[in-house]
């Protein structure tokens, strides 16, 4: 009896093993995607006072969780029942982060900088409804981007156990919702933090210093994790396309891989972006 106790355990001693290796690896290949992710929540949970940012962020957070609740089953049962439909799945959600990453781009390149009045008029916009609508938003963009998430790490485990692919994808949806929120909450009170360090200082010295990097830092993160969160779009989605279409794959075999990842991306996104405007167009006309 004590023998088949002790080879239970070395089994699950294995399958933990296991686990934790694929984790690794399924992380490691949804850090793009992760990456964008941070940097879109981080954006969404600024802008508000600074009492209602982790509540904010809170809120965000247990979506996210719902999110995963949601998306986890349905897609370990897709992939014993269906198969072929994640893959669709991840080729669909890739033109998606492609449209997003180029919208991103072209917005950039095309914005109009809002005169005075215009930003006093968004001011007066109620703050309760601004936050709820905030939140939607972002809790929308989450399940978006935590269906490549978990699509992207179940490609990882397709060829081990049941039971380590349920652990594997749980692991890492679980870890991607800690990770970036976790994250997210740190960068929004950075200014706070630095506004607590420049007082206790009294405003001199080392810690009046950080408190100040700490305060002009948080725009120019913001913006880094923009520019970086773009980049990170365009290239997940160029390797989604890249990986998961054969003739794709095997185009161009002398290119480097990101180079074809990017080119890859940029054109699935212009031509979902104008296929996109098209069709608004259209539907404007025939509306009018």
């Amino acid at each position: 009896m004590a023998s088949g106790i002790f080879a239970v355990l070395d089994d699950i001693a294995a399958l933990m093993d296991d686990v934790a290796v694929a984790s690794k690896i399924a992380t490691k290949k949804t850090a793009g995607i992760l990456g964008d992710d941070l940097a879109v929540n981080a954006e969404k949970a600024t802008g508000f006072l600074s009492s209602r940012e982790i509540p904010v962020l809170w809120a965000i957070t247990k979506g996210s969780f719902v999110n995963k609740l949601i998306i986890v089953p349905i897609v370990l049962l897709l992939n014993v029942f269906l198969p072929v439909a994640t893959k669709i799945a991840l080729i669909i959600g890739g033109f998606y982060l492609a449209y997003e990453g180029i919208e991103k781009i072209i917005h950039y390149f095309t914005h109009r900088e809002k005169k005075g009045e215009e930003v006093i008029d968004e001011n007066t916009e109620d703050n309760h409804e601004a936050e709820k609508t905030k939140i939607r938003s972002a809790i929308v963009t989450d399940f978006i981007l935590s269906v490549e998430i978990v699509i992207i790490a179940l490609s990882t485990v397709l060829e081990a156990p049941l039971a380590t692919q349920i652990l594997t994808v749980s692991v890492v949806a679980i870890l991607a919702t800690i990770g970036v929120y976790g994250i997210v909450a740190l960068i929004v009170r950075m200014d706070d933090a630095g506004y607590k360090l420049i007082k206790r200082s009294g405003e001199k010295g080392f810690f009046n210093a950080l408190g100040s990097f700490l305060v002009k830092a948080l725009p120019v993160v913001i913006k880094a994790l923009g520019i970086i969160g773009t980049i990170a779009l365009i290239l997940v989605s160029g390797g989604i396309f890249v990986h998961q279409i054969d003739y794709f794959h095997h185009l161009l075999p002398g290119l480097p891989s990101i180079v074809k990842e990017i080119a890859f991306g940029l054109i699935a996104g212009l031509l979902t972006f104008f296929l996109v405007s098209g069709g608004k167009k259209v539907l404007s006309a025939v509306r009018n």
